[in-house]
């Protein structure tokens, strides 16, 4: 027994002088650790650039009688089973579940303490914002192209040969090439990820510094967060503001914002993570789909540029490199848009189940927010059954 109580004494200070020893080498280990999975309130734990609203609200209609229907619709879920969507609601956590079509709100759905005003990360949806944010600085000349290369904006980066390529379409394609773990795969490769790493350390420039070039850039698509960190490095680069303000001063207050957002930074004016910490309450997102539903127009006045927003939605005859569930939604210019079936529509997507869906052809928008997410694709059935058009499941899927 003295044994056994020598051993496991040794045995824990073992694991105490390990990990100590792995938070003195990599600090942002005791964050993941505190954390784990961050979850849609985690932001609140990092400093906060915050983008102000409009002077000037925009308010969709809200009609007399809400569709509650839509409570019995069958649906399909991650497991294909037919449910109908009060259980979807139920089964994936749902937070907040917006439906609006020609401006006007059919139906809402909130979980107790959530309203429509409820500030939100949308983890990954943050991305289709850095997408929006680059047509615009293109355009107004910041940028000159595309194919300019990141290190004509962030020459800092030209001590890391792993840039000396790297184009901004390659960042905007996802094909930078550069080294990215995500964080699939258990425990442990969560806990060492670069996934986790880029959430949670306080100095995203010096780890991007460290990056390391696997792919040549423009080959292979990977899904990754540091292209659209260093695309959101670059916007400030580019137009001496920060990302926060740029948005707000080109966007948030251009489209009749109603409430703040903010963009997470890793430190007190440090860099904004603009791959995943973007807070927004879900009327407000509901206006981005808005805005990109008339093809970036805002009250006559072009707030995103309309051969913009057409490149950005549309692949056209490019071969996609991703293809994600049965509606094989490719995944372009840091939006998600289905390939399969009668398409047109598309979306911004976050871990966790946030949503921002777009169907120009019912001229719908879907905002969801969640802590889980039920899985499948069930925004093309709601859009089409409130719009009055059939719909069916691609048999076989």
């Amino acid at each position: 027994m003295k044994v056994v109580k020598t051993i496991l004494r040794y045995l824990f200070i073992f694991i105490v002088l390990f990990f100590a020893g792995l938070f003195v080498w990599q600090p942002y280990l005791k964050r993941v650790l505190w954390y784990r999975t961050p979850d849609a309130v985690t932001y609140k734990a990092f400093p906060q650039a915050v983008i102000y609203k409009s002077d000037s609200a925009f308010h969709f209609i809200r009609s007399g009688k809400m569709r509650n229907d839509l409570d019995t619709l069958k649906v399909r879920d991650g497991l294909n089973q037919y449910i109908t969507f009060s259980e979807y609601f139920k089964n994936g956590k749902l937070n907040a579940f917006i439906v609006i079509r020609n401006d006007t709100v059919l139906y809402e759905k909130y979980k107790g303490g959530y309203a429509d005003s409820t500030l939100t990360t949308i983890f990954s949806g943050a991305k289709s914002m850095v997408s929006i944010m680059i047509g615009q600085a293109l355009a107004a000349g910041n940028m000159r192209s595309l194919n300019d290369k990141i290190t004509d904006y962030i020459p800092e980066l030209k001590s890391n040969p792993a840039f000396e390529n790297i184009t901004l379409k390659n960042l905007l394609e996802m094909k930078s090439g550069l080294e990215f773990q995500d964080a699939l795969g258990g425990i442990l490769k969560a806990f060492l990820s670069d996934e986790a790493k880029y959430y949670y350390t306080h100095d995203m420039k010096a780890e991007l510094m460290k990056v390391k070039l696997v792919n040549q850039p423009g080959t292979v698509w990977k899904y990754k967060s540091i292209d659209p960190i260093l695309l959101g490095w670059v916007v400030e680069k580019a137009t001496g503001k920060s990302v926060a303000q740029f948005f707000e001063e080109n966007t948030w207050r251009k489209i009749g914002a109603e409430y703040n957002a903010s963009f997470g930074l890793d430190h007190a004016d440090g860099l904004a993570n603009t791959a995943s910490r973007f807070q927004v309450t879900a009327i407000d997102l509901a206006k981005i789909g808005r805005l990109y539903l008339n093809n970036g127009s805002y009250n006559n006045n072009q707030v995103v540029p309309e051969n913009w927003v057409k490149q950005s939605i549309g692949i056209g005859n490019e071969k996609p490199a991703s293809a994600k569930g049965w509606q094989k939604s490719a995944h372009h210019y840091l939006w998600w848009i289905p390939q399969a079936g009668d398409n047109g529509d598309y979306a911004a997507e976050g871990m966790l189940g946030q949503r921002l869906y777009i169907n120009p052809k019912t001229n719908t928008i879907i905002v969801q927010f969640a802590d889980h997410g039920a899985g499948d694709y069930p925004y093309r059935k709601i859009s089409r059954y409130l719009a009055g058009l059939p719909f069916s499941y691609p048999k076989g899927n």
